[in-house]
């Protein structure tokens, strides 16, 4: 469950870092609106950790880069999320990662779960679609642990457009990740 909290004035990280710890609750804000999500269902948990799992091997046999579980992803004091998953080249990593270990910049793909409900759907689908795309991801995953696919968006023409929707028996294989291949069915 997320709740988008609206203020007349823009949430800033300055904001988030004078709320109450809760280890349960997850604070993101895209455009300076605020967002609070409990932790999410453990289908949602489950599929982000095969991924991840998937990356890593992946990435251990290539040695072209690492995915990182639940970043902190800082773009600026209005922009500041937490995707499940991202994938970041070695070539890029140590530009991108701040003193405190947040990632700064874009990473070059990003991976998002869906959680229920209609706010959860518009943040990701909508929300953090817009600001990946602003910001220079080249390759966003919408996951849907539900229904077992994976919505893929691709960098076109300075924008990530939507170039499939992959079904449990579908194959995933990304320019981005050369000869990484998993059927999507395995993620779930």
């Amino acid at each position: 469950m997320t709740q988008a909290l609206k203020d007349p004035q823009r949430w800033t990280t300055a904001d988030i870092e004078s709320l109450a710890a809760d280890e349960w609750k997850r604070y993101e804000i895209i455009d300076g609106e605020l967002f609070v999500t409990r932790a999410p269902h453990i289908g949602h948990q489950g599929a982000a950790g095969r991924i991840y799992a998937r990356l890593l091997l992946w990435s251990e046999e290539t040695n072209l880069g690492q995915p990182i579980l639940t970043p902190g992803l800082i773009f600026s004091d209005a922009d500041n999320v937490i995707p499940d998953v991202v994938w970041v080249s070695d070539q890029r990593l140590a530009a991108i990662v701040d003193d405190e270990g947040h990632l700064t910049d874009a990473p070059e793909l990003v991976v998002e779960v869906l959680s229920a409900g209609g706010t959860n759907e518009r943040r990701d689908k909508e929300a953090k679609l817009k600001l990946y795309s602003l910001k220079g991801v080249q390759e966003y995953w919408i996951v849907d642990w539900r229904l077992q696919q994976i919505e893929v968006y691709r960098r076109d023409s300075a924008q990530l457009q939507l170039v499939g929707t992959l079904l449990a028996t579908d194959d995933l294989s990304s320019p981005l990740l050369p000869d990484f291949r998993c059927t999507i069915e395995r993620f779930f």
